[in-house]
């Protein structure tokens, strides 16, 4: 695990801001119509502008059928991670997950946030609120603990049991990590552990915590386009994440969006 200096977190809040106000303008100019080439093309066109540079276009892990190819992911409905941008426009009701990272000056900053597109239907609406809020609630009680001198343990814990309390299966093979010069680095942080386990938490740790659930399934599949993870059941999905430094202050949550929604008032940039 590496860890930033206090010059170098400095440096990093410029990642961590562009990547909020980015998911902040989109969460409010989205609407039913839009088209998720729309978007992806949008965030091409502030980045360049920004002189920043994507995490997504070359990124090609072995769980990629290929290079992402795009800017930004944009999961639909049953979809919950990696989703691929693609022909399609929103509907009323849809849930939409938007995971954006991206460099700037050479630092990465990495985060997410799901919404309901238009007005909530009937069918699918009470549970996408709850889903959301969950997410929510347990990306805050993994901040509250990102904490010097607890264990990477206490992270995965705090997003279990808040998890768990409210019934969500939780799957494994997807969950935070490390953040620095690249987008994906150690440590991994999964979505459940046990207290107290695991490394200590130093100041200059910075981490993509990242809670996400389906609604009654905890099983994924890999969509045709070789990116988009789907639930197997056909149930939505909800995601939320920031990227946060851990200090001997207290943990920052660089990629705070003005909405300030699932993060502890403590872990505010000032």
């Amino acid at each position: 695990m590496e860890l930033r200096t206090p010059a170098e977190l400095a440096v990093m809040r410029a990642a961590g801001r562009f990547v909020a106000d980015t998911l902040t303008e989109l969460r409010s100019s989205v609407e039913v119509g839009t088209n998720l080439l729309d978007i992806d093309a949008e965030v091409g066109r502030r980045i360049t502008e920004a002189g920043a540079t994507s995490c997504y276009v070359d990124y090609h892990p072995s769980f990629g059928a290929s290079p992402f190819g795009h800017y930004i992911c944009t999961s639909v409905n049953d979809a919950v991670l990696h989703g691929l941008p693609h022909d399609h426009k929103l509907a009323d009701g849809d849930l939409l997950s938007l995971d954006l990272a991206v460099e700037v000056n050479g630092w990465v900053a990495d985060s997410a946030l799901s919404f309901v597109v238009g007005t909530p239907d009937e069918e699918h609406g009470a549970a996408d609120e709850r889903m959301i809020e969950t997410t929510q609630r347990a990306l805050a009680a993994a901040i509250n603990t990102a904490r010097v001198g607890n264990h990477l343990g206490d992270i995965s814990a705090a997003i279990g049991k808040v998890l768990k309390r409210s019934s969500y299966r939780i799957n494994l093979d997807f969950g935070g990590h490390g953040v620095g010069r690249t987008m994906h680095g150690d440590p991994h942080v999964p979505n459940d552990g046990r207290a107290r386990r695991g490394p200590r938490l130093e100041a200059g740790l910075v981490l993509a915590i990242e809670p996400w659930v389906l609604a009654s399934t905890d099983r994924i599949r890999t969509d045709a386009d070789g990116w988009t993870l789907r639930s197997v059941d056909g149930s939505r999905g909800a995601h939320s994440e920031h990227t946060v430094a851990i200090t001997a202050d207290g943990p920052i949550v660089l990629t705070a969006r003005s909405d300030g929604l699932g993060i502890p008032d403590s872990a505010l940039l000032p």
